[in-house]
């Protein structure tokens, strides 16, 4: 259900928008069941940037997408502390 309210990859460029394939965690769950069925926690992505940028992010512990103005959008990034 959560795919077909979101059917294109959050993390795929405006211009160029896949069809998203995965529920991906935007913060790892660990284990802990209130943050694996946390809708807020779920991002839509294809399986390109699940299976290279997710991957990343759980070795990383942030996520390295940037917002237009090429700030890191991950409050965890270390260029935000």
């Amino acid at each position: 259900m959560f795919l077909q309210a979101y059917p294109l990859c959050a993390m795929c460029p405006d211009e160029s928008k896949r069809a998203a394939t995965v529920v991906d965690h935007i913060e790892p769950h660990r284990g802990d069941l209130g943050r694996f069925w946390d809708q807020a926690n779920w991002q839509p992505l294809c399986t390109q940037h699940h299976n290279r940028s997710a991957q990343q992010q759980d070795i990383r512990g942030y996520h390295s997408g940037v917002d237009a103005d090429g700030n890191p959008t991950d409050p965890n990034h270390p260029f935000n502390h």
